[in-house]
């Protein structure tokens, strides 16, 4: 008599060997896993100062000392994209950098036209 005995080794591969493929997952190379690479995740990438001081250079143009405040949000935009650009990687800010640069430029044409109006007589009672 036979029994069907689920843990009877007799039509088992012995340890340690490769079962012969039956349509199922390929053998798996030799040497499992990869290495891993050495640190782990990394460091967090920073925001750059100058690209957020841009950002605020850029936003105080429209309400006060535009024509200085929004030459240095440019100057600063500029700095900073070139900072980020050249830190591979390690920087963040771009876009806070690119947003300092075109409030500082809008700024910086709103009181230009604001100062030509008050200058040529446009508005005489600016500051009264």
């Amino acid at each position: 008599m036979s029994t069907n005995d689920p843990n009877s080794s007799s039509d088992l591969p012995s340890y340690g060997s490769t079962p012969p493929p039956e349509g199922g997952y390929p053998p798996q190379a030799p040497g499992g896993y990869p290495p891993q690479a050495p640190g782990g995740y990394g460091a967090p990438q920073k925001t750059n100062g100058k690209a957020t001081a841009s950002l605020v250079l850029g936003i105080v143009s429209f309400f006060c000392f535009g024509l200085v405040t929004g030459i240095l949000a440019i100057v600063f935009s500029r700095m900073a994209t070139q900072e980020i650009r050249s830190s591979n990687g390690t920087q963040s800010g771009e876009g806070l950098a690119k947003a300092g640069f075109i409030l500082g430029i809008i700024g910086l044409v709103l009181w230009a036209a604001y100062l030509l109006l008050v200058l040529t007589g446009a508005l005489d009672n600016a500051f009264a």
